[in-house]
């Protein structure tokens, strides 16, 4: 369905300064898969996303779409192209939404752009409101007339109202509150069922990206360092970075929690600014070598569909 080689988004911010946001991501995502992709903020997760779908011109690398070759940089008609076919939903769902037009005008704007009848666009609308778990009221309301959560399921019809095929949803749990997370997340992973979807999941939550997705990704500062089956990297980390991020985890049990002896992850991540070489994370990792600093790992297979780039399996 979806695959990268190599994939790379760099930012010149001056004459000698470049940010390495995205830094040679080859990564594939099968038809009706839901890869989750975790990190911290910082590590260039939403970049690759945005990067991938053509909202950010690629620098280099190749991307792939059923096989098709992806535009390096997307004109008008290549948006117009794949929108049919690939959308997000977006982080921030106030900020994702046009103040200043009702929720029939966002949801429907699709489908008025392809040329469907008023009265159709408006039963379009009223049904993926519905589906979303809204009312078909809520269609002549603007988006300050909304809770978070109901907002980020606005966001969602919008994507969803021309059954595209894939879906990037770039931390859409992030902004709302613990109680409304697993609604919207059992909501994404009903619709994926549903339609048949192929999902890129972004999120910080490990324990929420282990539940709804099939594999994941762990991203750190614009590189890959371990993918596998979601259980394989949440239950048997082996990239150490990996085993910060999941030891990093609260415990449920309140009693447990406080007598768990953790080891905490140290540390701001590293500046992406005119990266050089060597593995992302030696400054930071327990289990660093001399050669870490200067020599960049190569990515392993360690069992069936589980890799990781690091020196420790070299």
């Amino acid at each position: 369905m979806i695959k990268t080689l190599a994939l790379k988004k760099h930012f010149q911010l001056a004459r000698h300064q470049t940010l390495h946001a995205v830094d040679g991501i080859s990564l594939e995502i099968a038809e009706n898969e839901i890869l989750g992709l975790v990190g911290e903020s910082g590590s260039g997760k939403s970049t690759f996303g945005k990067t991938l779908i053509g909202l950010h011109e690629r620098t280099s690398g190749d991307a792939f779409y059923q096989g098709e070759p992806l535009p390096k940089k997307f004109t008008a008609a290549d948006h117009l192209r794949y929108s049919k076919e690939i959308q997000m939903v977006f982080q921030d769902p106030y900020a994702s939404l046009n103040p200043r037009m009702t929720v029939l005008d966002m949801v429907g704007e699709r489908l008025s752009l392809r040329g469907m009848a008023r009265s159709e666009v408006q039963e379009q609308v009223a049904y993926w409101l519905s589906r979303v778990g809204l009312h078909p009221d809520h269609m002549s309301r603007y988006p300050h007339e909304f809770s978070g959560g109901q907002r980020q399921r606005i966001g969602i019809a919008r994507a969803m109202i021309i059954e595209p095929k894939f879906v990037v949803c770039d931390e859409p749990i992030s902004a709302l509150d613990v109680s409304v997370q697993a609604q919207v997340v059992n909501l994404l992973e009903d619709l994926q069922r549903s339609m048949g979807l192929t999902l890129l999941f972004i999120a910080h939550d490990l324990s929420m990206v282990r539940y709804i997705s099939d594999r994941m990704a762990v991203m750190y500062l614009g590189t890959l360092v371990e993918t596998g089956p979601s259980d394989a990297v949440f239950f048997s980390p082996q990239h150490p970075y990996t085993q910060l991020l999941i030891e990093s985890n609260p415990e449920p049990d309140p009693k447990l929690e406080r007598t768990r002896s953790a080891q905490i992850l140290t540390g701001e991540i590293t500046s992406p600014v005119n990266v050089g070489p060597g593995c992302r994370f030696s400054d930071r990792c327990p289990k660093a070598m001399p050669h870490c600093s200067n020599e960049t790992p190569e990515p392993i297979a360690i069992a069936t569909d589980h890799i990781v780039a690091c020196h420790l399996y070299r």
